[in-house]
């Protein structure tokens, strides 16, 4: 398969032109024309990186690449040494932030929702990245922070009385704490995203709206595994999902 046109595709199936990101989405970094082997990773660590090219991947797809608006734009430390392995690699690096975030079925938050047992019934917050809806069945929030954790293979963070009843939720992945309110305000029993800042453990107790901290990268495994599945599947490459673990 043609970098290129994996990229074109890909951008036209998450409808990357359409969104205000905060870093380039598609090919980020350039390395050999032909995809036989994609590998694919939440964030291009240099760890994922060696395990992507310890493998023999031709390309490594991702959810958080390079080159963050804001950020000192020098190729030095770091940003350096994952870019030098790249290029002496000769590796691919394709980058998708917001629009893996928010597309329908492959999705972080679709993904999340077809694990967790939530129906979606809209969506809020910038882009519309962010979802709203119901559990299944309803659950006391001890149960469902119980479900969390073994969906995700993360003990996650619950703010909240775990016996009252939770039916109407909202979710987003990653770092979306700032959506709290919003959520509160859209009528949500609960709400869950990766990480909580301290301001909504108060706004938690005092709303009696619950806050489930899952963990960003617990939450972003699954949308860049499905995007990679897919594509494997549409183009008969080979693709192998690399998890290195993070605690936040």
């Amino acid at each position: 398969m043609e970098l290129y046109k994996l990229e074109n595709y890909t951008g036209q199936l998450l409808e990357a032109s359409r969104f205000r990101d905060y870093c380039p989405n598609g090919v980020q970094v350039e390395g050999r024309p032909e995809i036989a082997f994609l590998a694919s990773g939440v964030s291009a660590s240099l760890d994922v990186l060696r395990a992507a090219i310890d493998v023999g991947a031709d390309a490594i797809l991702v959810h958080h690449g390079y080159f963050w608006k804001g950020e000192d734009a020098r190729i030095a430390g770091v940003k350096r040494a994952r870019i030098e392995l790249l290029l002496r690699s000769n590796v691919s690096l394709l980058a998708y932030h917001l629009p893996l975030d928010a597309h329908p079925v492959l999705g972080n938050n679709a993904q999340l929702a077809a694990r967790l047992g939530f129906e979606v019934e809209g969506r809020f917050g910038e882009q519309d990245i962010a979802c709203r809806g119901s559990l299944a069945e309803a659950l006391p929030l001890s149960r469902l922070g119980a479900r969390v954790g073994e969906a995700l293979a993360r003990q996650p963070l619950v703010i909240g009385d775990g016996d009252r009843v939770v039916r109407r939720i909202a979710w987003c992945s990653g770092a979306a704490q700032g959506y709290f309110e919003e959520a509160i305000r859209l009528g949500a029993e609960a709400f869950l995203t990766g990480e909580i800042s301290e301001q909504h453990v108060h706004l938690a107790r005092e709303t009696g709206v619950a806050f489930i901290a899952a963990g960003h990268h617990a939450t972003e495994r699954y949308g860049v595994q499905a995007l990679g599945e897919h594509l494997a599947a549409r183009f008969g490459i080979e693709h192998r999902f690399i998890d290195i673990e993070n605690p936040v």
